[in-house]
């Protein structure tokens, strides 16, 4: 049976309308990005990401306009003050495109395994392996610059071993010693480090460009949100005697001229939110040591209502577009029993 015979399914649809959403959102940044940009090498990477996004944004609205199925507002060139004074620092620009490229990798992954259709399937697929080229790109420009942040080093293994007490599981004792870090562990905690350095970053640059009070609060308060999770994090590794993963220079400016709307500012940060959730439950599951479940499990909570409060507020606004959903069947029957 042809491939566009067949209607698509529920989770299909909700990976297509996050994905516009999403590139919507990022062509808006690339854009801005390329207008300030010096570095040739950096230039050619901006490029590349935004061509990715206007062709997965393209095919996704020619899903939608073939399925007759509305395209949600997402963000236009109405978003974006493309003549602002320089914001970010090329640094900057060339390690969020890194880091988003992975948080794309990952989305695309999502997306690819909860699609059936074919042309769904490839749309996808096609996404994940640009999105991969994008991430390799960038890696590979951000370590010839020496500004690719590696994670701790460690002595390789020399035999193969098993957990032989139950105190391996444990770290919540103060008064106890806490067994040495994995591998595993450090690399979870490097990543949320990592994340969370970009993350204060960003609410720094939209708290000093945003004209609004409640939008300038929120952001400051997402600042000192990441910055506190840095501290915890980075504490865990020097209790460990491991260095902190030093991060390059990854600068904000000193403009303070409107680049970004609120309605695009709130809606990155509340993706951001919703990637670093995603980040501390893997990030649980994956540790071993008691201290280091918990602490993610009670930062994740921190990181819940500060969701909430970017999304109260992108309402307020009517900024907030609802995901398509099932209709209220008790609703329509009330309804036409009343008429």
């Amino acid at each position: 049976m042809d491939g566009k015979i067949i209607k698509i399914t529920s989770s299909e649809i909700a990976s297509l309308w996050t994905a516009y959403l999403n590139n919507s959102m990022s062509i808006q940044f690339l854009n801005y990005f390329l207008s300030t940009v010096e570095d040739a090498e950096v230039k050619s990477i901006i490029e590349s990401g935004r061509s990715l996004s206007i062709e997965v944004f393209n095919h996704i609205a020619e899903v939608f306009q073939q399925e007759n199925i509305p395209l949600p507002y997402g963000f236009s060139d109405s978003d974006v003050n493309l003549n602002a004074p320089r914001l970010f620092s090329d640094e900057f620009i060339i390690s969020y495109i890194n880091h988003m490229s992975k948080a794309g990798m990952l989305g695309y992954t999502g997306f690819l395994s909860m699609s059936a259709r074919k042309d769904i399937r490839k749309l996808f697929k096609n996404a994940l392996y640009e999105t991969s080229d994008l991430y390799d790109e960038s890696s590979e420009v951000l370590l010839n610059k020496g500004l690719y942040v590696r994670s701790p080093y460690i002595d390789y293994p020399q035999q193969k071993d098993f957990v032989d007490s139950k105190k391996y599981l444990s770290g919540l004792n103060p008064f106890s010693n806490k067994r040495p870090l994995n591998a595993i562990e450090l690399s979870h905690l490097n990543i949320n480090i990592q994340n969370n350095l970009i993350g204060a970053k960003l609410s720094i640059a939209f708290a000093q460009s945003s004209p609004r009070k409640e939008v300038i609060k929120l952001m400051l308060q997402g600042k000192d949100i990441s910055e506190k999770h840095l501290k915890i994090f980075s504490k865990v590794l020097l209790d460990n005697n491991t260095q902190s993963p030093i991060s390059s220079d990854v600068s904000v400016t000193n403009s303070t001229t409107q680049v970004f709307s609120d309605k695009i500012i709130l809606f990155h940060h509340g993706l951001l939110t919703a990637s670093g959730t995603g980040n501390y439950a893997t990030s649980a599951a994956a540790s071993q040591r008691s201290d280091l479940v918990l602490n993610y499990e009670r930062l994740s909570i921190e990181i819940a209502q500060y969701a909430k409060d970017l999304a109260y507020l992108m309402i307020q606004n009517e900024w907030l577009e609802q995901p398509p959903g099932t209709l209220d069947k008790v609703k329509l029957a009330q309804q036409k029993k009343q008429n």
